[in-house]
């Protein structure tokens, strides 16, 4: 069972999704180069793209691990330590 995420953006392409902030907002990343980063946000009324630098995606990772190791979620905590390992090393 794969735990990936994707989503189409109407000009980048297939994006791939880095990490689940909350709710409704979720990191993601093009696909290939891994250069772009994008905030998503989910509301009822749509989705909302806005493209962020890697340096504030990473920060934005980093504080959702933190937020992870704090509630002793070891599992979810693994997974995006090696999402992160992967994409920011």
């Amino acid at each position: 069972m794969s735990n990936e995420t994707y989503l189409n953006h109407p000009t980048f392409g297939l994006l791939y999704r880095v990490c689940l902030l909350d709710e409704n907002q979720e990191i993601f990343t093009t696909l290939y180069a891994q250069r772009l980063f994008f905030l998503v946000k989910t509301t009822p009324e749509g989705t909302s793209f806005e493209i962020i630098s890697r340096a504030d995606s990473r920060l934005l990772v980093e504080n959702r691990l933190r937020k992870l190791r704090r509630t002793e979620s070891s599992q979810e905590y693994k997974q995006l330590y090696d999402i992160y390992q992967q994409t920011f090393q």
